[in-house]
């Protein structure tokens, strides 16, 4: 379990193909309080701690969640948004992350208003129902506030609002249009769609 709360920044040092995709991460966690077999959220995606060193873990990414995720993230210098798991007693800053991507959403328009940015995203149709406004989604491992929704088609458009501070902190400073982000919607959203499609 997460928090949708960036703690520090990884860059993918190296990708090798192994069967599975083998990922070397530099980061700025103090490894020696890194348990082998931990779960670290990388954009989003909760994956499991393999091997590490002083200032880098490896994770093995599965072909299902490379096919479920923003393929750019996956390769040699790419950024990640790191999250360490959440331990009973740390403080819920943003809201219930479970690690697992719903889908690739993309950016369709990104405009500066004020000091923060204003950004639109088109997510796939089947997860509208559980986009709601002022309600939370995790963008990248994010964890971000609904402004506006509207279906479209093929697709659920909606806005957030990244502040300064959001910007600074993840790898979202100079998003542009075009840009693929791994999506979760809210777990209570995630059960709550289910069980209505079930009745249905």
């Amino acid at each position: 379990m997460f928090t949708g709360i960036i703690t520090d920044i990884g860059t993918v040092r190296k990708a090798e193909q192994r069967g599975d995709l083998r990922l070397t991460i530099g980061c700025g966690y103090d490894m020696d309080t890194v348990d082998l077999g931990a779960s670290i959220a990388c954009s989003g995606a909760c994956l499991t701690v393999v091997d590490k060193g002083q200032d880098w873990f490896a994770v093995d990414v599965s072909k299902e969640t490379v096919s479920k995720t923003a393929d750019a993230l996956w390769v040699e210098g790419a950024r990640l948004n790191l999250e360490r798991a959440l331990r009973v007693g740390d403080e819920l800053g943003g809201h219930i992350v479970t690690g697992h991507v719903d889908a690739v959403a993309t950016v369709t328009r990104a405009d500066e208003v004020g000091g923060s940015i204003d950004l639109t995203i088109e997510a796939p149709r089947s997860l509208g129902g559980a986009i709601a406004p002022k309600g939370s989604i995790c963008l990248d491992g994010v964890s971000l506030t609904v402004n506006e929704v509207e279906d479209a088609g093929e697709t659920t458009r909606f806005t957030i609002n990244l502040i300064p501070h959001t910007a600074d902190h993840t790898t979202f400073g100079g998003i542009s249009a075009g840009r693929k982000l791994n999506l979760e919607i809210d777990v209570l959203a995630r059960y709550l769609k289910r069980m209505a499609e079930a009745r249905g």
